[in-house]
């Protein structure tokens, strides 16, 4: 997708066989800005505390998985929750392959980063180029104490196994749209159906906000 440069990794990621600085200017993005504002203070410490306290599931790493629909506001809190635990954020947007790679993201995640972590393995994941709908290079996870996952599928199985905690963040739809596209400008737009689509199938067989341990609003009703 021909949209601007951003860093792909998150924090604490690097590109495999180069520096941050090198991957950075690579790979076209779904999310050059973090649209909607920054995140609840009160939702960032909610999510932080229940870090803190949590155990693995597997390995010696806590991961903490934001789900919701696109918009909801996931890549906002889940920054601002790992800035909050110093440690390194996977976003999902990295990895889809494409506009109906949802489910496969979720494979993906699990195969790359979730289960080499859980062995204590170096986790590497494929990244999609979005500009130019093209796999972009790997991206190394630094090990930490904590890790978090964010993007749509991140508590729909097989990812959900290794979620230590489970948030489930809920908007508006007009809200969610309008977010969304001035995240991903007016490119998304024809496409905003054919993904919400791909949720409603993901999101009907797995029912990831019951699995969740913390429920949050990021918009008035």
């Amino acid at each position: 997708m021909p949209l601007p440069p951003a860093e792909p990794t998150g924090a604490r990621g690097t590109r495999e066989g180069g520096t941050d600085e090198a991957g950075a200017s690579e790979i076209g993005t779904r999310r050059p800005v973090l649209a909607g504002g920054p995140a609840d203070p009160a939702h960032v410490g909610v999510v932080a505390a229940a870090a803190r306290a949590a155990s693995p599931v597997t390995g010696t790493t806590v991961v903490v998985s934001l789900d919701g629909r696109s918009g909801s506001g996931k890549t906002v809190l889940g920054s601002a929750v790992a800035e909050a635990l110093d440690c390194p954020v996977v976003h999902l947007d990295d990895i889809f392959p494409g506009w109906d790679g949802l489910a496969a993201g979720v494979q993906l995640v699990t195969e790359h980063v979730l289960v080499p972590l859980g062995r204590g393995e170096q986790p590497a994941y494929p990244t999609w180029d979005w500009r130019r709908s093209r796999p972009g290079p790997s991206v190394r996870v630094e090990r930490s104490t904590h890790l978090v996952l964010e993007g749509c599928g991140a508590l729909v199985p097989p990812a959900l196994e290794y979620a230590a905690v489970r948030v489930w963040l809920d908007a508006p739809v007009a809200l969610r749209r309008e977010r969304a596209l001035a995240r991903d400008g007016e490119l998304y737009a024809p496409h905003w159906a054919r993904w919400a689509t791909q949720e409603d199938l993901l999101y009907a067989a797995a029912n990831p906000r019951d699995h969740a341990h913390v429920v949050l609003s990021t918009g008035a009703a």
